[in-house]
């Protein structure tokens, strides 16, 4: 089966704020082997928990730091305003300056912040720290192109998917993983650890990554001015972009709203329960080598159809699991049945993961085959992206929690998830008219 003509590699014009010799990129001096894909994948799961870890420890550390009520939620905001700013101004730098350096430079900084806020007792230098821990976090956005750039076009869907995988188990477990060594040994001795993961990961991945110098003869300024030319001209980064950001609301809604919903009866999951559901819900990310691969063979539409359609159904399992849809003609009690339903919700969990961290996975790969020179902008517009529909997917769960309970969150995720859907159609007719 040919596969779409937006997903082989094509030459692109010089956008005209950059030089023509940026659009020349130096051969990487080896190639992604098996174990190399599996440490990218468990490097990105590691660092990733810098950013999403702190909600369950907002409590902890404000009352530690003495932090007024009006600024604790910034301990869970900064890390990911930080990360935003760091796609923004960091990630660039990958298609500007020697890439294994960069990696091993911006982790090793990433370590030191995470060191300061575990030992920090003022909360201006730990909010400070946290936000510069989010910025150098970037770093996993360094690490997924290079490992695209290291696999040969005819498995880079795969290799994007392991690498995905271990992103998306690293953020499904960071909250349960938190809150039982914040639990056990203190909220300091989770910014140790990861302070200390840190530092060693940027070590091995310096002594494992090949020299990866780009031919980038634009400033740094016009490479940022750049950012804007491609998002502007970039038709494929702009509907692959704009579907992750619907599934990540998707998402966000769910994880969001979903430990309320267990802590209330008939669940009544303390802290541990919700952990354990939290780790059977991540079941779903071991579809990301499949939809990869699958997206290698020339099957990314009907797996991109398929994977919509899962986030539909696992929504609507969940609102029946939860919140009792379509369960009133039946005489079917949830407060009857509390395993049924609980089970119910795993797996409604684990294939609302599936269907969005497939659909992410197919617009990765056709992210990193469209322009090489610029692939670290690139994968800096999508996650950036696609993080503000994951914001906007949480923002609105929590009003809909607040009005609606739990009907009203599986109704944002459902809305999120339909939208997907009918999206979907404007994406596959694009790529149906490049044939």
């Amino acid at each position: 089966m040919n596969q779409p003509a937006e997903t082989c590699p094509r030459s692109v014009a010089p956008t005209p704020s950059l030089r023509p010799a940026t659009l020349a990129s130096a051969p990487l001096a080896s190639t992604l082997t098996t174990p190399l894909m599996l440490f990218f994948a468990g490097s990105v799961g590691v660092v990733v928990m810098n950013l999403s870890a702190a909600q369950p420890l907002t409590g902890p550390v404000s009352r530690a730091l003495a932090l007024p009520p009006e600024l604790a939620g910034l301990i869970a905001m900064l890390p990911q305003l930080g990360y935003a700013g760091g796609l923004l101004l960091l990630v660039p730098l990958c298609d500007l300056l020697e890439n294994r350096r960069l990696i091993f430079r911006t982790l090793a900084c990433c370590a030191i912040f995470l060191a300061l806020a575990s030992f920090a007792h003022s909360g201006w230098l730990f909010l400070t720290s946290v936000f510069l821990a989010g910025a150098t976090s970037s770093v996993i956005q360094m690490l997924v192109p290079m490992a695209a750039s290291m696999a040969p076009e005819s498995r880079r869907g795969r290799a994007v998917g392991n690498v995905m995988s271990g992103l998306m188990l690293g953020i499904l477990l960071s909250r349960p993983l938190a809150s039982v060594i914040a639990g056990s040994l203190g909220w300091r001795a989770f910014y140790g650890i990861e302070a200390v993961a840190d530092a060693l990961l940027a070590v091995v991945l310096y002594l494992q990554l090949p020299n990866h110098a780009p031919h980038a003869a634009a400033r740094y300024w016009e490479l940022l001015r750049s950012l804007w030319t491609l998002l502007r001209t970039e038709p494929v980064l702009q509907r692959r972009a704009t579907l992750a950001a619907l599934a990540l609301g998707a998402f966000s809604a769910f994880w969001t709203a979903i430990g309320l919903r267990l802590a209330q009866p008939p669940f009544s999951l303390g802290m541990p329960g919700i952990a354990l559901f939290a780790l059977a819900g991540a079941t779903g990310a071991i579809v990301t080598p499949l939809a990869g691969h699958l997206g290698d063979r020339g099957a990314g539409r009907a797996t991109q159809i398929v994977s919509h359609l899962v986030m539909i159904a696992a929504v609507l399992v969940l609102g029946t699991a939860g919140a009792g849809w379509g369960l009133s003609w039946s005489g079917f009690s949830l407060a009857a049945h509390p395993a049924a339903a609980l089970a119910l919700l795993v797996a409604g969990a684990a294939a609302l993961d599936a269907g969005v961290i497939a659909d992410q996975t197919l617009g990765r790969r056709a992210i990193n085959l469209i322009n090489p020179a610029a692939r670290g902008r690139l994968n800096a517009l999508f996650v950036g992206i696609f993080f503000a529909g994951g914001a906007l997917g949480a923002a609105l769960s929590g009003l809909a929690w607040a009005r609606a309970g739990w009907s009203g969150v599986c109704t944002v995720a459902l809305g999120f998830a339909l939208a997907v859907f009918l999206f979907g159609f404007v994406d596959r007719a694009a790529q149906a008219a490049h044939h």
